[in-house]
């Protein structure tokens, strides 16, 4: 039997990737270039699951229409799961998977690019030599090597990242919920407080997932108690950093540098061209007119490695749900 999966918010290297990958599977791929969300739930109709992204709103009332269709099974390929109301989807019996690591090599080297880039102008020495000036007169950065960063997280992509940190020969300072003291001793890492990190940080860098415990985990609050010029990376999800408060922390010079991949409402503007029109988040576009933040579109993961990942990941957890066989990538609902 050939079941029918509805792809939502597929872009050209998703179909070319799946395609690929769903020779070793049969699936029957519809692919729909929208994002799942109340108002185009009706596409899922005659499927068997869904696919999404992470600009997908599945909230209760998409999940009650998914049921109405008779979907089982919601595939996430992505790791984070914060846009899938989880307990609606229990109630329902419907399945939700993901994908929790696919390359943290993409995102633990694109973490280090912001901090590189930022610390020595790259973003700005090449517009400046577009335009045949090749003037020093505001480059200078600092040496990574002998300066302390603070990462926040070590799952599997902070702990790649301390490794590249390391090989710059810079110290590390580490924060997580379950500290591994193993890695930390072998690697010459030191866990400590996040009141500790953020007061001895040159850098930090936000690698934790977001929970209710770690939402707007930087705010005006924490980055207070940083220190003057401090850098901030973040390559996790938007809503870690409470953006408002970030940007005064830029024009006070509280921040000195920030690198984003993410950010809190992203999902109306990331993944899509929006060149043609003005920018109506005032929010986002305030962020984009300091010459001292760097705002990538959520593309840290975006590697041919980590999509050939995703893709295989995603279709095996497909074909497991299919087969009744053990959901090794299921997302269970805590109450």
């Amino acid at each position: 039997m050939s079941y029918r999966i509805a792809v939502f918010d597929a872009k050209p290297y998703d179909r070319a990737t799946f395609d690929r990958v769903n020779k070793d599977f049969g699936f029957e791929l519809v692919y729909h270039k929208e994002h799942l969300d109340i108002n185009n739930v009706l596409l899922a109709s005659g499927a068997d699951a869904v696919c999404i992204f992470v600009n997908a709103v599945v909230d209760s009332a998409v999940i009650d229409k998914l049921h109405s269709y008779g979907i089982k099974l919601i595939a996430l390929r992505c790791a984070g799961f914060n846009n899938v109301d989880i307990a609606a989807a229990t109630k329902k019996g419907i399945k939700v998977v993901r994908v929790p690591d696919y390359s943290p090599h993409a995102i633990a080297e694109h973490t280090l690019t912001l901090m590189l880039c930022l610390n020595r102008k790259v973003h700005r020495a090449f517009l400046r030599t577009r335009d045949s000036n090749f003037s020093l007169v505001g480059f200078q950065g600092f040496d990574m090597y002998g300066k302390t960063v603070g990462v926040i997280g070590t799952g599997k992509i902070g702990k790649t990242a301390i490794g590249l940190f390391k090989g710059l020969g810079m110290n590390v300072l580490a924060y997580d919920l379950y500290p591994d003291t193993a890695f930390a001793g072998a690697n010459d890492i030191k866990y400590v407080s996040l009141n500790e990190l953020y007061a001895n940080s040159d850098i930090i860098t936000l690698h934790c997932p977001l929970t209710k415990e770690t939402e707007y985990l930087i705010s005006d609050q924490s980055i207070s108690k940083m220190k003057d010029g401090v850098m901030i990376i973040n390559t996790g999800r938007g809503k870690l950093i409470h953006t408002k408060h970030l940007i005064d922390g830029l024009i006070s010079g509280k921040v000195g540098y920030a690198g984003l991949d993410v950010y809190e409402e992203e999902g109306a503007y990331f993944y899509e061209d929006h060149s043609d029109r003005v920018m109506t988040d005032d929010v986002l576009a305030r962020l984009l007119s300091f010459n001292n933040v760097i705002v990538t579109s959520h593309q840290a993961f975006f590697t041919q490695e980590a999509m050939g990942n995703i893709a295989q990941t995603t279709m095996q957890n497909i074909q497991s749900f299919f087969e009744n066989k053990d959901l090794k990538n299921e997302v269970i609902y805590k109450a």
